[in-house]
């Protein structure tokens, strides 16, 4: 258990440490990132799986075309919400990308609701209502809707959609989803290297560098996050989660100097309140299912 606790710890600090990385490369291009991110991502997964002797496993989905569509929907999805979040980062919006990620485990209980007929009890529709309080009052302070986090919480949420029906476990899924990009990436990045418009092409060494670390900086971790999810309760997962929204927000306002006034605040505060009834909810539930078992 403490192990498993360990291993999902680290991975959200990880995820929430990424600005920190993104902004090292932030003199390239948002849709140039993205494609380094899903090139060195592939080659550092096929050498994982060749080395785990897990390349099998892929088989199965490679050879169904149904399979093959969901995963490649599911690849879309994820390489839209890498654009809009390295965008957001890089253009100052980390504290708006952490909202995403706070919102993003209620957007999930809605699509459990909407797509998966999942009946939502009481204290869960209370947090929704709370979470989209919190939602129309950013929108109503800053004239427009939070589009860069709601963009990256659905894109998740349908990306974990996705995912939650797909045969693979989160490492060759994440291989077969890197493999389907890269007939598009691959030409892409070639033609903008040969063009000498690249960063390949143009940039410093240590910038180059950083973009090569973008495959392993990706896929660790994942590694970290399978490895502790397997060993504790969904509970747990779901409360360790905050960790990388928090960290982001954090940076966003001490790292970065983004500004986050009070009429600001309240609106995150009505979201936290929203995730904080929640968890607690969902823990409440989990020690209910537990006693009635045990009776």
């Amino acid at each position: 258990m403490n192990v498993g606790i360990l291993y999902a710890a680290l991975a959200y600090v990880a995820w929430g440490l990424f600005p920190l990385y993104f902004r090292q490369v932030s003199a390239v291009p948002s849709l140039e990132i993205v494609l380094h991110r899903t090139v060195w991502s592939l080659v550092f997964l096929l050498v994982v799986l060749g080395a785990m002797r897990r390349f099998h496993l892929l088989k199965p989905a490679l050879k169904s075309p149904r399979q093959l569509l969901l995963f490649a929907v599911s690849a879309l999805l994820l390489a839209g919400n890498w654009l809009v979040y390295v965008w957001a980062v890089n253009n100052g919006h980390v504290i708006d990308a952490s909202l995403g990620y706070f919102i993003n485990p209620l957007v999930y209980v809605l699509m459990g609701y909407a797509f998966l007929h999942e009946r939502l009890r009481p204290l869960q529709w209370a947090a929704v209502a709370l979470a989209g309080a919190g939602v129309l009052w950013l929108t109503w302070q800053a004239g427009q809707l939070p589009w860069i986090a709601l963009l990256l919480a659905a894109s998740f949420g349908l990306y974990g959609l996705m995912r939650k029906t797909a045969p693979l476990g989160t490492l060759e899924g994440l291989a077969l989803e890197t493999l389907l990009l890269a007939p598009l990436a691959v030409p892409a990045l070639a033609l903008w290297t040969l063009s000498g418009s690249s960063a390949i092409a143009q940039a410093d060494a240590p910038t180059v560098g950083w973009l090569l670390l973008a495959g392993p900086i990706t896929a660790v971790p994942l590694l970290l996050f399978a490895a502790g999810a397997r060993r504790i309760p969904l509970g747990t997962l779901g409360l360790l989660q905050y960790i990388g929204p928090t960290l982001q927000l954090l940076m966003g306002v001490w790292v970065f100097h983004e500004p986050f006034q009070g009429t600001r605040v309240l609106g995150f505060v009505l979201i936290w309140a929203a995730l904080a009834l929640y968890s607690a909810e969902g823990l409440w539930a989990a020690r209910r299912r537990a006693a009635a078992a045990m009776a």
